[in-house]
């Protein structure tokens, strides 16, 4: 929220007046790479994942099999549920404040909210784009530690995008980022503590439980055990 107010003052205007004069070709970009903001694919995609999971009898596979397909089930709903959680909050705030796009700042500044006007160019607050790609990316950070200043730069880049076409401010894509990586941290936290996909390290950071490192020594075990 503080990150949120100090964009409103300092550089909603400001950037709004930069990105006017933003070249073509990366204006072009960056409408190109926008949409991957929206929620639909992450949820179709991670919501298959745990329909067709559940279509197995994973009584008739192996061991590691049976292993990977509980840590596959675990992290397609987890994803699933703090895109979908994140998305509803989202919706519900960006129809209930009503603030007026940057489309409209030369009618009704940068600053304007009319509650529960319930028409597009009244939706700026948060961005839901970047809401979304921040619980993805904050998700798959965690569940893919290896890569995740890879997945968090890609996702900050998508998410600015929604400044660069005009979409947003930037306070409305810092709060859509604070409230999608939340909602990814703070599950992930829930989960750790009851150790579902995840659990705490020695130093009290989150990790994955299943990895392919876990999945070898899971097999050895069971070996040594027959």
């Amino acid at each position: 929220m503080l990150l949120a107010g100090i964009a409103f003052v300092f550089f909603d205007v400001h950037v709004h007046q930069w990105v006017a004069g933003v070249d073509e070709k990366l204006k072009g970009f960056a409408r190109s790479i926008t949409d991957i903001g929206k929620s639909h694919w992450m949820l179709i995609g991670s919501g298959v994942i745990c329909l067709g999971l559940l279509c197995v009898d994973v009584r008739q596979l192996a061991f590691r099999s049976r292993v990977g397909f509980a840590a596959l089930y675990t992290y397609a709903a987890y994803i699933f549920f703090t895109v979908a959680a994140s998305g509803i909050t989202v919706v519900l705030f960006k129809w209930g404040l009503g603030r007026a796009r940057p489309v409209l700042m030369e009618q009704v500044g940068p600053i304007f909210f009319s509650p529960l006007e319930l028409h597009s160019r009244y939706t700026s607050f948060p961005s839901g784009h970047s809401t979304s790609i921040a619980a993805m990316s904050v998700a798959l950070a965690l569940i893919f530690p290896s890569y995740r200043w890879l997945i968090l730069v890609v996702g900050f880049w998508i998410a600015f995008s929604r400044i660069l076409v005009g979409a947003h401010y930037p306070s409305d894509v810092v709060t859509g980022i604070a409230l999608g990586a939340a909602f990814s941290l703070y599950c992930a936290r829930w989960m750790a503590k009851r150790r579902i996909g995840f659990r705490f390290t020695g130093k009290g950071h989150i990790t994955p439980i299943a990895s392919w490192a876990s999945l070898r020594s899971l097999r050895a075990s069971k070996s040594r055990a027959y």
